[in-house]
């Protein structure tokens, strides 16, 4: 289960960097609430995301220390975050992307 806990913090704590960024630059960004959300509701969103991520990674009982050891958590926890940069990275590459309850 530790691992599941490491591989959806990573996620989290990846998901929350862009809606952070568009926030703090003042930009639109599109969260599960609207497909242009206001930057405050984006840095919102982002410090939701980051809290999420941290304490999931938290409940893997993993340490910063070893993120960088390459043990199986530390793995877990990498492969959450390249799988969560790949999906946003298509989700968001996508002029027409949106989630199943937004109006079309």
């Amino acid at each position: 289960m530790n691992l599941v806990f490491a591989f959806l913090g990573g996620m989290f704590l990846t998901n929350g960097v862009p809606h952070f960024v568009s926030g703090i630059k003042g930009k639109t960004h599109m969260t599960p609430f609207a497909k242009n959300s206001s930057a405050y509701v984006n840095v919102i969103w982002a410090y939701v995301n980051f809290l999420l991520g941290l304490w999931l990674f938290g409940l893997s009982m993993g340490t910063l220390q070893e993120l960088v050891s390459f043990d199986g958590l530390a793995l877990s926890f990498w492969a959450g975050s390249l799988f969560m940069t790949l999906a946003d990275a298509w989700l968001f590459s996508n002029p027409n992307a949106g989630f199943p309850w937004f109006k079309k």
